[in-house]
């Protein structure tokens, strides 16, 4: 099957590449349900050795820079607690941490949170993390550019293979929530 975006060889429903998923994110597929059917999740294999967005989108296509979205962790703090939550923008914008994420979480700091702690939290190669996945309960936040995008190139898991989803998929992910202003330029 051709990808609906970018240049890949083949394009394949993710629910038949269970094994090249880590398995949080092979458990959500399985357990899939929506408005989208889970075959309509693809799943495109790509080298890791170009994972850099540059090389990425010279190897694979220019669509890829206004198609693909980046999944990060983020850790918040208010006194003693903390909060862990996944925020979802397009590539080419950057999580306003200390502006929307700090005010929708409700904390008094906001930051990236460690490798360690997004792979260990996550069971997710880091440059793999993806929202389709995450841990029960996790708030994620998701760029309304993101949910209006036809097609979004995201992570799958691991560091080799990505996954290509429609937009709309992410506002009906378990936690989410959908924000303007999420990602900047």
């Amino acid at each position: 099957m051709r990808a609906p975006i970018g240049d890949f060889d083949e394009a394949r429903p993710a629910p038949e590449c269970l094994d090249l998923l880590t398995a949080p994110v092979a458990d959500a597929v399985r357990a899939w349900h929506g408005d989208v059917p889970a075959r309509q999740l693809l799943y495109v294999d790509t080298d890791p050795a170009i994972a850099d967005t540059a090389l990425f989108v010279e190897h694979h296509g220019a669509d890829l820079l206004t198609t693909s979205a980046n999944c990060v962790v983020v850790a918040g703090r208010r006194g003693s607690a903390s909060t862990l939550a996944a925020c979802l923008v397009l590539s080419r914008t950057r999580v306003d941490v200390n502006g929307v994420v700090r005010r929708q979480l409700g904390v008094r700091k906001a930051s990236f949170a460690p490798m360690e702690t997004a792979t260990g939290e996550t069971g997710m190669e880091y440059g793999g993390i993806t929202p389709i996945g995450l841990p029960a309960g996790w708030p994620l936040l998701v760029d309304s550019a993101v949910v209006d995008t036809e097609w979004v190139l995201i992570g799958s898991g691991r560091r080799r293979g990505k996954l290509i989803v429609p937009g709309k998929v992410f506002a009906g992910l378990p936690g989410a929530v959908v924000l303007d202003g999420l990602g900047t330029a």
